[in-house]
């Protein structure tokens, strides 16, 4: 795993604190004037965490537009290299936290994952994480069970690289299921309960797989009309 170094650090550190600011003043100029009574100290530490979240939120979407998060290797001491550093910071250190709690509901945290640079579709939920939003898609229809991961990175040693992990429409991964980096899942595919998808794997419409490593259990069913079916 390669050290993250000061510059990326420095960065992030100039982007929260940004946030932070943005979020305080806010805070202050909603709420600070209203009659919160008792609770007036927890409204405006509830308030100031909010903000400062929602505007981190358009910081890092900011910062990744110029340095985005793209496919392939990334080369030490490369510009994809610090700009993965930066949002790995943002993400590990601000949103990580709001993704692995439980105490969100499962439609705010599309809202969340969407906030991210997630691209899910119609009627998509997640109940797992999403650990690389921005290298990630999501047709509609499609569920990811409870404590699922998806990781749309490789870290083997030193050696560090993306790929996007790509799902269709009427989707169903199940709860504990692992996605690995660079899965593609087409339409109509079922992933198991806890199996382990390794990278680059293609799971092709219709099919079930499961286990670790997962495999193929079921092919896709054919109907007459040349629709596929799992029924």
């Amino acid at each position: 795993m390669r050290k993250i170094t000061p510059a990326p650090i420095i960065v992030f550190l100039a982007l929260f604190s940004l946030a932070l600011v943005l979020g305080i003043i806010t805070n202050s100029l909603l709420l600070g004037m209203l009659p919160l009574g008792d609770f007036r100290g927890v409204t405006l530490v509830v308030g100031a965490v909010i903000f400062t979240h929602l505007y981190a939120f358009a910081v890092y979407r900011a910062f990744l537009w110029v340095i985005p998060l793209k496919e392939g290797d990334i080369a030490e001491g490369s510009r994809a290299e610090f700009g993965y550093h930066v949002y790995l910071l943002f993400y590990l250190l601000l949103f990580y936290p709001l993704t692995r709690t439980h105490f969100l509901p499962t439609p705010l945290m599309r809202l969340v994952y969407l906030a991210l640079g997630a691209r899910l579709g119609e009627n998509t939920y997640s109940a797992g994480v999403i650990m690389d939003p921005p290298l990630t898609q999501i047709g509609a229809n499609t569920i990811i069970g409870h404590d699922a991961v998806l990781f749309s990175h490789v870290i083997e040693g030193r050696h560090l690289s993306h790929a996007m992990i790509r799902i269709g429409n009427n989707v169903t991964i199940g709860g504990r299921a692992f996605i690995s980096s660079g899965v593609t899942i087409e339409d109509g595919a079922m992933v198991a309960l806890a199996a382990v998808v390794r990278k680059g794997t293609h799971i092709r419409a219709g099919e079930i797989w499961g286990g670790n490593p997962a495999r193929l259990l079921r092919p896709a069913a054919h109907v007459p009309d040349g629709r596929q079916s799992i029924d």
